[in-house]
């Protein structure tokens, strides 16, 4: 059964597709089983692995509606074991069309349920809002990542969003964890970014991945090319940080398995 990770921050420009792409793609050529939905209507998530979104005849658009189903929306990547169910700029009218609906929050859940069991993780890439796509994103998750960039106004806006992801957990959806705070756009030269990696390190703890994605010219320029990092350039520091951050992910969710399997016996 796969684990099914939100990737979200209502700040914009945080690192956040770039994560959902790069950590998907990292845990393909780590052999694991990956799928990443596209939930935001700005689509960069399918254009930045190589899709045309335009093109493409079945997006989570037409899963929430209810007119195509997961399976019938899945996109083979370059990478093996890498794939998406895209989005479209449609995905914007998407809440207005689900507002009147039964059990609103909750379309996305019985979206993925369909084929959670195909995959081991499932990424969703939210939008830069606490919208009603991003609460049913929380809502299917099993966990969330959250992406705070070093800089200046990093921690303005965690405050709303962890209230948000309190919120669900109470109404939704009781076993949503927050998977990890993961620091990106990190620069060592800069005093302040090592101010924000000190202050988001005291503030959350363990819950902050050890794993820091840097600053990059190659993570920056492989998007516009359609192509994860690693396929892009795989000697680059975001491919060598992203690999780090995924090796993190399966090494704390097998800690996790085990924990649980002995506190079972």
């Amino acid at each position: 059964m796969g684990k099914v990770v939100a990737i979200v921050n209502q700040k914009g420009g945080v690192g956040k597709t770039t994560t959902a792409i790069n950590v998907a793609a990292s845990l393909a050529v780590l052999e694991k089983k990956v799928l990443l939905i596209d939930a935001d209507p700005q689509a960069n998530a399918s254009s930045g692995v190589g899709f045309d979104v335009n093109a493409v005849h079945n997006s989570i658009y037409e899963c929430l509606i209810g007119k195509s189903t997961a399976k019938e929306s899945i996109l083979n990547t370059e990478i093996k074991g890498f794939d998406l169910i895209s989005s479209h700029i449609d995905l914007v009218g998407a809440e207005i069309e689900m507002l009147n609906l039964p059990d609103r929050e909750k379309i996305m859940k019985s979206v993925i349920e369909k084929v959670k069991n195909m995959y081991d993780y499932i990424f969703i890439d939210c939008s830069p809002s606490l919208g009603l796509i991003t609460v049913n994103a929380l809502t299917a998750a099993d966990s969330v990542i959250i992406p705070v960039q070093c800089e200046y106004f990093a921690l303005e806006g965690l405050g709303k969003l962890l209230n948000t992801v309190k919120l669900i957990q109470a109404r939704l959806n009781t076993k949503l964890e927050i998977e990890g705070f993961l620091l990106t756009m990190y620069d060592a030269r800069l005093r302040l970014a090592n101010q924000v990696v000190d202050e988001v390190r005291r503030h959350f703890g363990k819950m902050v991945f050890q794993s820091v994605i840097q600053r990059n010219v190659k993570l920056g320029e492989s998007p516009s090319f359609g192509k994860p990092v690693i396929l892009y350039d795989a000697s680059s520091m975001g491919t060598a940080n992203y690999l780090n951050m995924a090796k993190e992910i399966i090494q704390n969710n097998n800690s996790g398995e085990n924990k649980e399997e002995a506190d079972k016996n």
